[in-house]
């Protein structure tokens, strides 16, 4: 962001208080309707926010505006720098991969409601692919194994690929567990085919 709209998001940063569209317009030099413009963009990405103003004679109130009070919600964010440092550190531990999937093992725990009824083999699949599915995986159910057509971890796949893909594998054993699925996860085999790694299952030995 730059320009005039930055203008409006500094001049609100550094008043103190609310101001209205016309008094931001006055103190940057410009017309209302402009102010009124990028006041309008600034609200829609959470940066500006209106508040409600006390009348103080006849006729309805001046809409007031105040910048967001804290960090910028629709300033730049790096998640892919954090990303690579947990699986770069992870990737030190004596066992790697063990102990990503014992962390992914945990939240898959964690993050699990377990269903209000059992679940059937059939149904369990249908639930881990519908999981899946929302995880970003574009998964596709086969005999015994899960097609998965996307990564969204796979910036950080490599050069730590056992470090994910084993987070990946504990999280789903983790999930199927807390939900109570008649399957168990066996593994996960990584590119079988450069378009999709592969999720392999079987019934439980308690279905």
């Amino acid at each position: 962001m730059s320009g005039r709209r930055l203008d409006v998001l500094r001049t609100l940063q550094e008043s103190g208080g609310p101001l209205s569209i016309g008094e931001i317009a006055r103190r940057l030099g410009v017309h209302v309707n402009t102010a009124r413009f990028h006041l309008d963009a600034l609200t829609a990405t959470g940066q500006v926010e209106l508040v409600e103003s006390e009348p103080s004679g006849p006729g309805r109130p001046p809409l007031m505006y105040r910048a967001h009070r804290g960090m910028d919600p629709a300033g730049p964010r790096n998640y892919r720098f954090l990303a690579d440092i947990l699986t770069a550190e992870l990737a030190e531990a004596p066992d790697p991969a063990a102990a990503a999937a014992a962390i992914g093992r945990r939240w898959g725990v964690r993050s699990t409601v377990p269903p209000p009824r059992s679940m059937t083999t059939a149904q369990s699949v249908a639930w881990l692919v519908r999981m899946l599915g929302e995880l970003g995986f574009e998964p596709e159910a086969g005999r015994g194994e899960i097609s998965l057509r996307n990564c969204p971890f796979l910036d950080v796949v490599e050069p730590h690929n056992r470090v994910t893909c084993a987070l990946h594998l504990g999280f789903m054993q983790g999930a199927a567990e807390q939900a109570g699925a008649a399957l168990e996860v066996t593994d996960l085999i990584p590119f079988v085919s450069p378009y999709r790694c592969q999720v392999n299952y079987r019934p439980s030995s308690s279905s």
